[in-house]
């Protein structure tokens, strides 16, 4: 493929000297990392479709969306002409479009069609091709994906709602549930005085003659909020307890849900997130009364994977536009590529790059075969919180050093990279922060001793005498044995068991250089640091960003 640089005649002087813009790519064709370890996972079938969402998702077209989308983010329209209450979200067009992109190609619902065995490889190829180019819409999509394991709870509402949450028609419509194409599902958990501690919430439910509930109280945080119903937490008489909370009553009735207000993000603007209050606000149980925590861990781990998946395809994006900048811009004499101090720097941003990929795929084939095979549940119960943990902390120090590989450019509002590294932090946010994930790990290994010992099996059984390797894992073991309850020392622990996950994930999907590469960089302490481009002698740059090129360059 070849490419020219726009030439462009101007009063002063000529525009020369800069890249095309980055756009009708293939972005799954052109990923090489995740189509091998895909195809090295048992989802080679998937090739086809993901190639055609790749172009899809790479063309200017779907680029245009995701910068009208952000640049005009949602409004919240509270009230009509007349003064009557609506609570509803008003988008630009460019939204919708990009949300049917994702829901009408299946991402939410792939994994909920009978007989599926790549369903969950297939949704986590598609996210992180869509977190390429808008990472707001995917949340919607993601809650709806996740939502349908806490349902499964309960078969008959289940039932109720499976057909449209796996039809893959978007159907934007705020009209009753009965009368849509396809519906999403949102959350609504945490309160004000609690966050996190979602032990501490005040939201009240109480019983009615038929059944249902009425809730009464307030979220915090309700993410996508025009949604078709709500996830949501509040307490009964036995505690706290999970409820399906629709936006519609029985009869077509608007249910008590009143929207205060619209979150004003630093990313994700694309989306909508709000305040809202619960006044009577009819809902039905889902799960047992009083374990409503134990109830949404179904779908928690889900969610996030679907946290690692954002952060892989973010990194990605972020990698792309560096290598893609530094090969078509010339500064002393070379382009920026061939200078040795920048094939470093962009080298091991495409370790990181695959790292994650790799890592992001082994938990997902791990997600997809815990239903039928106890080993890989166990290895996802711990893996998904590691994964969770590092790969998404990674992420807003490697979208920064990629937008310092654009020099000014990079800074400014009109190129790619401003909105890449304002959504950077969110994903380690999200589904627990770094603490919350670290302590979860350590209960996990506490109580879960079937999940260490998968993991354990993991790693121990890597074909490979890499030195680095070896030595971390005797590393590893000994905080296993020695500190896993010592809570001061919880995120070390989860660094040193996510880094070698990777490697691992890289031994089985990647070629023997990557591998060989990643535990030379990343597996001394010397080289675990924040900052990138402190490449090892032993490595070879260039044949780690020819992998990483996205495009035929």
């Amino acid at each position: 493929m070849t490419h020219r640089n726009p030439v462009t005649a101007l009063d002063t002087h000529e525009v020369t000297n800069q890249p095309p813009p980055f756009v009708d790519q293939n972005l799954f064709l052109q990923d090489l990392a995740l189509r091998e370890a895909l195809a090295a996972a048992g989802a080679a079938s998937l090739e086809k479709p993901l190639a055609g969402f790749g172009a899809l998702c790479g063309s200017s077209e779907t680029h245009t969306w995701a910068r009208q989308a952000n640049e005009s983010p949602p409004r919240l329209m509270a009230f009509d002409r007349y003064g009557q209450r609506l609570d509803e979200i008003e988008f630009h067009p460019a939204y919708h479009q990009l949300m049917a992109l994702g829901l009408d190609h299946g991402i939410a619902a792939h994994p909920w069609h009978a007989g599926s065995d790549t369903g969950h490889l297939q949704h986590g190829a598609m996210m992180i091709l869509l977190n390429q180019v808008d990472a707001g819409v995917t949340c919607p999509m993601s809650m709806s994906y996740a939502s349908m394991a806490a349902l499964q709870a309960e078969p008959d509402i289940y039932q109720h709602w499976h057909r449209k949450l796996t039809a893959s028609r978007y159907d934007p419509r705020f009209i009753p549930p009965g009368e849509k194409h396809s519906v999403t599902i949102g959350m609504a958990m945490t309160e004000k005085q609690g966050g996190s501690d979602v032990r501490a919430n005040t939201t009240r439910a109480m019983p009615t003659a038929d059944g249902a509930w009425l809730l009464s109280g307030h979220k915090w945080f309700c993410s996508a909020p025009m949604s078709d119903a709500f996830l949501t937490l509040a307490n009964t008489e036995a505690g706290i307890t999970c409820f399906l909370v629709p936006r519609w009553r029985p009869g077509d009735q608007r249910n008590g849900i009143r929207i205060m207000r619209l979150k004003d993000k630093m990313g994700d603007r694309s989306n909508a997130s709000s305040e809202i209050e619960y006044h009577d606000a009819w809902a039905q149980r889902i799960g047992a009364e009083g374990r409503g925590i134990a109830t949404i861990l179904a779908m928690v781990q889900l969610t996030r994977y679907d946290c690692v998946l954002g952060s892989t395809g973010g990194m990605r994006a972020a990698l792309t536009q560096a290598i893609w900048h530094t090969i078509h811009r010339r500064a002393f004499g070379k382009k920026l590529a061939e200078h040795a101090t920048m094939q470093a720097v962009l080298a091991d941003l495409a370790l990181e790059s695959e790292a994650a990929t790799a890592l992001a795929v082994r938990v997902g084939a791990a997600i997809q075969r815990a239903g039928t095979d106890e080993h890989e549940a166990a290895f996802a119960r711990l893996a998904t919180p590691a994964a969770k943990f590092w790969i998404c902390k990674r992420q807003p120090g490697m979208v920064y050093e990629a937008l310092e590989c654009h020099g000014g450019a990079g800074y400014v509002e009109e190129g790619p990279m401003p909105r890449l590294f304002r959504q950077s932090p969110l994903n380690a946010i999200w589904e627990g922060s770094g603490n919350v994930i670290a302590l979860d790990i350590l209960r996990c290994i506490a109580r879960e001793p079937a999940s260490v010992d998968a993991v354990r099996t993991e790693l121990q059984s890597v074909d490979s005498d890499n030195r680095q390797y070896h030595a971390h894992l005797r590393s590893l073991q000994n905080e296993l044995d020695n500190r896993a309850g010592d809570e001061r020392s919880a995120r070390h622990l989860a660094q040193q068991l996510a880094l070698a996950l990777q490697a691992a994930a890289l031994r089985r999907y990647a070629p023997d250089y990557v591998f060989e590469g990643f535990c030379t960089q990343r597996l001394k302490g010397a080289r675990m640091g924040a900052f990138y481009g402190d490449l090892a002698s032993a490595i070879l740059p260039d044949q780690i960003i020819e992998r990483a090129l996205p495009a035929d360059l």
